[in-house]
């Protein structure tokens, strides 16, 4: 769940935190496994017609080859074709006509499925789950087909996008040796150069019952629910092949990396990556408060001393990107017109400096609380995060009952920790620092 709060906080969805202090209502849930591994999660909410189903595998790009990567991702498109008894591409417009959403995302650890359906529909959308995980359909038809729609997402939202490059250029620079060092959407030759029984092995591998957490919340009967999930994945046999988990440990970065990209933007921007440790470590909470405090709303460090009253940046973010096996802090900013990338680095940097050296003050620490309660109890608003937050805490925490002690946790945090993490992980020595500039400013 804590992945989930500070995407929240960290792109911008801060302006509706308010500071009003909400109290979190504990949320029941009742958990099984399946004999095929198949881990189950169960939430009840009868206060509105609806129910959440989700699918989270634990696979994600760390766990491609070096010569095949995208997999996971492409995976996350090929799983919408269709299965054995469900039509090529009539799964998407089945949920639609009952009345339901779905959508889908991976990252470096996970992929995740779900859908948003009327809760009479819930039998429904078990048995199309179902069907993906037992059978579905991967052939030449379908893999052709998705290949073309990877190309053009890449195309669209990175090859072609104003800075859209960032994510890759970042990684491959911070990680030397881990399979982190490249992004989900991977490389368009290794997908061109794959053949469908690699498809088919990387299905067979990763897309079982047995690294698979499946979530449902909302409008349901406990015990309806369970017999439904047993009719339908129970039959469902184990994976047999190993389940590959990269452990990979990254060496320590001792001297700063820098570099430049010529882009086809207008605005320089500036791009800092400081090393973080594993997603379960006991800092990760204090760096989220740490990321609130810096680019969490309009009056939140840097987005009031670099974008409003210095006029050095159109837009500045501070970003956790938590990782299993240990991620990165991203900052981020792009200049205001006239405002050269050194001049936004520098102007960064002090900033940074003076949460190191002089930490946080009680006002803004107590409003920082208020920001960060609100934003747990905002992210368990929904059937849909709630889903989202039990399985994450299963899978990445062992414990989907953390989900309950959130802010506890967060409440545990104080100001110093704050400065303290600010110290630890925000050192020049070992961090990436990256330019974009305009293609005109390129010399020949």
């Amino acid at each position: 769940m804590k992945r989930r709060l500070k995407i929240m906080t960290l792109l911008g969805l801060g302006l509706f935190l308010s500071q009003v202090t909400m109290a979190q209502k504990a949320i029941e849930f009742k958990e099984f496994t399946l004999p095929n591994g198949l881990q189950v999660i169960l939430h009840q909410d009868n206060s509105t017609p609806i129910a959440a189903v989700s699918l989270l595998y634990h696979v994600g790009s760390k766990n491609e080859s070096t010569e095949r990567t995208g997999f996971a991702h492409f995976f996350e498109h090929l799983l919408f074709e269709g299965t054995k008894n469900i039509g090529r591409g009539e799964y998407m417009k089945k949920v639609q006509s009952i009345g339901g959403s779905l959508n889908a995302f991976t990252s470096n650890d996970q992929t995740y499925y779900y859908e948003i359906v009327p809760s009479n529909e819930l039998e429904t959308v078990l048995y199309m789950e179902s069907e993906r995980l037992l059978h579905a359909k991967i052939d030449t038809v379908g893999v052709n087909t998705q290949r073309e729609v990877v190309k053009e997402e890449k195309r669209m939202r990175v090859d072609n996008q104003p800075y859209g490059t960032i994510l890759e250029q970042i990684l491959k620079r911070s990680y030397q040796k881990s399979p982190y060092r490249w992004a989900p959407i991977g490389s368009m030759d290794h997908l061109n150069a794959a053949q469908l029984g690699e498809f088919i092995d990387f299905y067979k591998t990763y897309y079982v019952p047995n690294n698979a957490t499946l979530t449902i919340a909302g409008d349901i009967d406990y015990a309806q629910a369970e017999a439904w999930v047993k009719k339908y994945f129970a039959e469902i046999p184990r994976g047999t092949k190993e389940i590959v988990r990269p452990n990979i440990l990254e060496p320590k970065r001792t001297a700063e990396i820098r570099d430049i990209i010529y882009d086809n933007i207008q605005l320089p921007a500036v791009i800092q990556a400081y090393n973080l440790p594993p997603q379960k470590h006991a800092d990760t909470y204090a760096l989220s408060m740490l990321s609130t405090y810096l680019t969490g709303g309009k009056s939140s460090l840097l987005t009031k001393e670099i974008v409003s009253k210095g006029e050095k940046a159109l837009q500045v973010a501070a970003i956790p990107l938590d990782l299993e096996d240990g991620g990165l802090f991203l900052l981020y900013g792009i200049a205001n017109l006239g405002v050269d990338a050194k001049d936004l680095e520098d102007a960064i940097d002090v900033q940074i400096e003076n949460v190191r050296n002089q930490g946080i003050t009680q006002a803004d620490f107590e409003k920082l609380k208020a920001q960060v309660e609100n934003a747990v109890v905002t992210s368990n608003a929904t059937m849909e995060g709630v889903a989202t937050n039990l399985a994450t805490n299963k899978v990445f925490f062992g414990d989907a009952n953390l989900v309950n002690k959130e802010l506890e946790n967060y409440n545990k945090v104080t100001a110093a920790d704050i400065q303290r993490v600010a110290k630890t992980y925000f050192t020049k020595e070992g961090r990436v620092v990256l330019y974009y500039l305009p293609k005109t400013a390129e010399k020949n």
